[in-house]
C-alpha cells in the first residue's frame, strides 16, 4: 500500500493535511494528522478524507477492506507479521527482550489521543486528572471482544493483553494506571529513568534507554511535542466515533480543572481498570461517583456535557448512546452471539465486521 502511494517501500508517507505511517505491525497503518486539530469538525473531515483514500488505495489493489476497532477477529498469532523495513533494529532489540510474537504487541489497534498543556504546571495537573478518570475511559471506548475466531474473555481484549505485554520488566507498563506526577524532574528520574534501568540489567538495546516514548502507562508525557497521550482507548469503528471520545474527554478533563476534583488513591484506581477491563459497564468499583462503572461514566458525561464547547456537543450524544447501549464491543458480542444461534461463529463474525468496514467507509456510528 505504501509501495503504490510513494512508488518505493517508505515508513511514512506524507499528504497535505495527513500521513500514513508505519509501526510494528506489518497488517496496520496509522493515520496521523500533519499538524493538531482546530475543532471537533476538522478532525472529522481531515481524518475521513485519510480513511477515504486509504481505503480505495486498498480497494483498488488488492480487493480488501479497511476494518477499524481494536482487534483483527479472525486474524490468527501465527500469521502476524513484524514490518520488517525500517526500524527493523528497534523492533529486534524490543524481540530480545519481550518476544514480540504474541498479544499485547500484534493484532491491536489503538486509538491515541493527544492533549495540549502549556507549561509545567499545567501539565501535572492536566496529567494527574487523566490518571483519576482512566479506569473508565475503556468502558465506552472497548472495541476488541473477539479475536482468532473467537469471543475473548473479556469486554476489552487489547487492554487484556496489553497490561500484560512486558510483564518482563513491569516497570514500562506499571499496571498501565500511572502513578500521580509532582514534577517533570521528578517523572523524568523516576519514572523514564526507572525502567530504564530495568531495561539496562535486561540488556536492553541502547536504543531503548531513557525514551519517553518507550512508557506504556495509559497516559504518557510526550516532552517532545508537550502533549499528554492518552492510550486506554480501542480504535473505534468510524472517526467520527474517534471524533466523540476526543470531544468527551477534552470537555470532562475542562470541567475537572474548573472544580475542585479529589483524586483517588492509585491502587483504588488499578483495581477499579481491571475491573472495567474485564466487565466494561457492568464492572463493580470502588468510586464516590457510582458503584458501577456505568455509574461514574453517566456522572462524567454530565461533567462534559455541562463544559463542552458548542461542536463538542453535537458529538457528545454518541458518548451518551454508548453509556447507555453498552460498548462497541458488547453490541458486537451480542450480535455475534445471536447470529451465532442460526450458524457457525466465524460466519457470525464475518456478518458483522463486514458491516462494520462499511461504518467506517461511510463514516456512521454502528449500534
Amino acid at each position: 500500500m505504501l509501495k503504490n502511494l510513494r512508488g518505493r517501500v517508505v515508513n511514512k508517507v506524507e499528504m497535505h493535511k495527513f500521513s500514513f505511517s508505519k509501526e510494528l505491525q506489518l497488517h496496520v497503518l496509522e493515520i496521523k494528522p500533519n499538524r493538531p486539530f482546530t475543532s471537533p469538525v476538522e478532525f472529522e473531515e481531515s481524518m475521513q478524507e485519510a480513511a477515504l483514500a486509504l481505503q480505495e488505495n486498498v480497494c483498488h489493489n488488492f480487493g480488501a477492506r479497511l476494518l477499524g476497532t481494536g482487534m483483527h477477529p479472525l486474524l490468527k498469532l501465527d500469521e502476524t507479521r513484524v514490518w520488517p523495513h525500517r526500524d527493523r533494529q528497534i523492533y529486534k532489540a524490543y524481540d530480545e527482550i519481550f518476544s514480540l510474537k504474541r498479544y499485547g504487541w500484534v493484532n491491536i489497534q489503538s486509538y491515541q489521543l493527544n492533549l495540549p498543556y502549556s507549561d509545567e504546571e499545567s501539565g501535572v495537573i492536566l496529567h494527574n486528572l487523566i490518571a483519576s478518570v482512566l479506569p473508565y475511559l475503556p468502558a465506552i471506548a472497548a472495541s476488541s471482544p473477539a479475536y482468532e475466531g473467537r469471543l475473548g474473555e473479556d469486554v476489552d481484549n487489547r487492554l487484556r493483553f496489553y497490561k500484560e505485554n512486558q510483564r518482563e520488566i513491569p516497570s514500562i507498563t506499571f499496571d498501565v494506571i500511572p502513578e500521580y506526577a509532582e514534577t517533570f524532574s521528578d517523572y523524568r528520574e523516576k519514572v523514564i529513568g526507572g525502567y530504564s534501568k530495568d531495561l539496562v540489567m535486561a540488556g536492553a538495546d541502547k536504543r531503548l534507554l531513557y525514551k519517553e516514548w518507550i512508557n506504556s502507562r495509559g497516559v504518557i508525557f510526550r516532552f517532545d511535542r508537550k502533549a499528554l497521550e492518552i492510550r486506554v482507548l480501542d480504535e473505534q469503528e468510524c472517526v467520527k466515533s474517534d471524533v466523540a471520545l476526543s470531544c468527551f474527554i477534552r470537555a470532562l478533563l475542562r470541567g475537572l480543572l474548573k472544580d475542585e476534583h479529589h483524586l483517588i488513591e492509585r491502587e483504588v484506581l488499578i483495581n477499579n481498570f481491571n475491573s472495567v477491563v474485564k466487565d466494561g459497564f457492568r464492572a463493580k468499583v470502588s468510586d464516590p461517583r457510582g458503584k458501577t462503572a456505568r455509574e461514574v461514566c453517566s456522572l462524567l458525561l454530565k461533567v462534559a456535557d455541562k463544559n463542552g464547547s458548542d461542536e463538542e456537543r453535537k458529538f457528545i450524544p454518541l458518548i451518551r448512546k454508548r453509556i447507555n447501549n453498552g460498548s462497541l464491543s458488547e453490541i458486537i458480542r451480542e450480535r455475534i452471539v445471536r447470529k451465532a444461534q442460526r450458524t457457525d461463529i466465524r460466519e457470525a463474525m464475518l456478518n458483522i465486521y463486514l458491516k462494520l468496514t462499511e461504518s467506517l467507509i461511510e463514516n456512521r456510528p454502528y449500534f
